[in-house]
């Protein structure tokens, strides 16, 4: 695991290469394919350098958007959200999905 990363990272990268061992998954690649899975769940989260750095200079593409932190809803949560924004809102929320997530259950609902 890169330095930087929690102990929750930690466990969680532990955990999954445990469970690809017993299960004979990734043979000879467990750790990789773990620390890649964990890589990938930081970005999302903004916990590696670069989304932390986006963050602070008021980059981060979420920023400007009617609901905050928006990129770590669920479609459910988003569903509630929407409801009680105006046409504009909407239609901004909309863009950054298409841009960004591409989450088809929440395209159906904007």
């Amino acid at each position: 695991m890169p330095r930087g990363a929690s102990p929750k990272r930690e466990r969680e990268y532990e955990k999954l290469k445990s469970g690809f061992r017993k299960e004979h998954r990734y043979p000879g690649r467990e750790e990789e394919v773990a620390a890649r899975i964990v890589n990938k769940q930081r970005a999302q989260y903004g916990e590696t350098k670069g989304e932390k750095d986006k963050d602070r200079k008021g980059q981060s593409p979420d920023r400007n958007l009617p609901i905050e932190n928006y990129q770590h809803l669920t479609i459910p949560q988003i569903k509630s959200k929407v409801q009680d924004l105006n046409a504009s809102d909407k239609r901004r929320i909309r863009s950054y999905e298409e841009k960004h997530k591409h989450r088809k259950g929440v395209l159906a609902i904007l």
